[in-house]
């Protein structure tokens, strides 16, 4: 083989690797986010149960104490989104 195809050849095989590695970098990246996402999403689920139980808890202690909340206002505020603290 002449010198400029074994450079041509090495020029190849040094591109095909390392695009082999970025996607391998990328595929990494995604997994990572991907398992983020879903924690993220236990999160909200644990938010969203734990809601409920405090609104279930104060309307018990509302009843108890002969107060009541409307079912529609203790439905809306559990609709509202959370407030987010420092």
């Amino acid at each position: 083989m002449s010198r400029p195809w074994v450079l041509v050849c090495l020029l190849l095989v040094i591109v095909f690797t390392s695009q082999f590695e970025w996607k391998q970098q990328y595929g990494n990246e995604i997994e990572i986010i991907l398992s983020q996402e879903k924690n993220i999403q236990k999160l909200n689920e644990l938010v969203r149960s734990l809601r409920q139980q405090l609104l279930q808890c104060r309307g018990e202690n509302e009843v108890d104490n002969g107060t009541s909340t409307p079912l529609t206002e203790l439905l809306t505020e559990l609709e509202k989104p959370p407030l987010l603290e420092d």
